[in-house]
């Protein structure tokens, strides 16, 4: 049997839980700039694959990549680091 290849994880903050087993997850990162060289932070939205529908607004998750799900779902979340206060 083949182990499995190691998959994109990221972290990142919910932004939107309004449809069904899907959240928006917001993920920021620094990037360099090509000319000057300054680092610039981006942010990155993902739809991800919530199967419970337990994640809200504000709250930190780690999602990683799966198979498509749909047009745009592509990750799946695997844990919630931290409940929104």
């Amino acid at each position: 049997m083949e182990a499995r290849k190691l998959r994109k994880t990221r972290q990142g903050v919910v932004i939107s839980n309004k449809m069904d087993k899907t959240v928006v997850v917001a993920a920021k990162f620094k990037e360099m700039h090509p000319i000057y060289g300054k680092f610039v932070s981006k942010t990155k939205k993902y739809h991800a694959h919530d199967e419970k529908n337990e994640c809200n607004v504000g709250d930190t998750v780690q999602i990683m990549e799966t198979r498509p799900l749909s047009r745009t779902k592509r990750w799946r979340v695997t844990q919630i680091v931290e409940r929104a206060k």
